[in-house]
């Protein structure tokens, strides 16, 4: 168990994270979303223990994680950008990974060779980038994680090895119960992955939930009327987002899909719809009613 209480870091001035309380719950997959800047990364670097809060508690297993060497054993962190020491192999690699985490497992290691099918003896920084992104995922499953925290983990890589390693995150997940905290713009992934997720926008969390729950708050309808939208129409609806498409309206309106049925069909429209929602356009939505939206630009 993932608590992270009312955490504040900041540098120099500026307020990176304010005030973020998470709930992350042992073997899931937590998506953390967010606009660029809002925060994600320090967050991960907190929870990670590499950076240390100028206030709130962050716990796993209710031990704090910053300075905790014997806690820090058993995460591992996948930064957006690599490093590895210059004219390293992969079997260097692999022998510091061994040295630093006690749970290393070799056979898993020689076993995901099979999987990943790079030379163990090539050096790192000659790999495409691509390909040091599948070692980096290969050395930190190779350690056997209870906690993985990744940042932007699947940049670079081809479609076959994308699933590949998806498939690999959900076997330890259901097999050891790994927990994982995964932060991507790339917002198709964290659907497929994701358990729960929490949307972050200028160092604050504006959403936490179930990704299910989520979802079954935000629909999209459409609807059109013989004559016109009548006036009150609008009225109960927490709409996020309207267009007008001819004689249909379009609108993307938050609440329990019973409820917004219930109140578009007693206005008798000639036409209504409900049509289902990404991840993405929800974030998009949701993004739009904090003020950070899409605007219409032309150059």
């Amino acid at each position: 168990m993932i608590k992270v209480s009312n955490i504040q870091k900041s540098f120099e001035g500026y307020e990176a994270v304010n005030d973020v309380s998470l709930h992350i719950h042992k073997g899931s997959i937590y998506g953390l979303l967010g606009s660029n800047g809002a925060g994600k990364t320090t967050l991960l670097k907190v929870m990670a223990g590499i950076y240390k809060p100028n206030s709130g508690e962050l716990s796993i297993d209710n031990e704090p994680v910053f300075e905790n060497v014997k806690l820090k054993k058993r995460i591992i962190f996948l930064a957006d950008s690599l490093f590895f020491y210059p004219n390293t192999t992969i079997n260097q690699a692999a022998q510091f990974y061994q040295s630093m985490y006690p749970a290393w497992n070799e056979k898993r290691f020689n076993m995901l060779e099979n999987v990943f099918q790079i030379e163990k003896s090539k050096k790192i920084h000659r790999l495409s980038k691509g390909m040091q992104r599948q070692v980096a995922f290969w050395l930190a499953l190779s350690t056997m994680p209870d906690v993985l925290i990744l940042d932007e983990p699947l940049d670079g890589l081809d479609a076959v090895m994308r699933q590949k390693i998806k498939n690999l995150l959900i076997q330890d997940v259901a097999e050891r119960e790994m927990t994982i905290i995964i932060s991507s713009h790339n917002l198709r992934e964290v659907e497929d992955l994701c358990d729960n997720v929490g949307i972050m926008h200028r160092g604050t969390i504006i959403i936490e939930k179930d990704l299910d729950d989520l979802k079954s708050d935000v629909h999209k309808i459409q609807v059109a009327f013989k004559d016109g939208v009548p006036p009150n129409f609008l009225k109960d609806l927490s709409v996020l987002y309207q267009e007008e498409r001819g004689s249909v309206r379009l609108y993307i309106v938050r609440g329990k899909e019973k409820d917004i049925s219930s109140h578009v069909l007693q206005h008798k429209p000639a036409i209504f719809d409900v049509l289902p929602l990404t991840l993405e356009e929800i974030f998009i939505y949701e993004m739009r009613d904090v003020g950070y939206e899409i605007e219409n630009i032309i150059v």
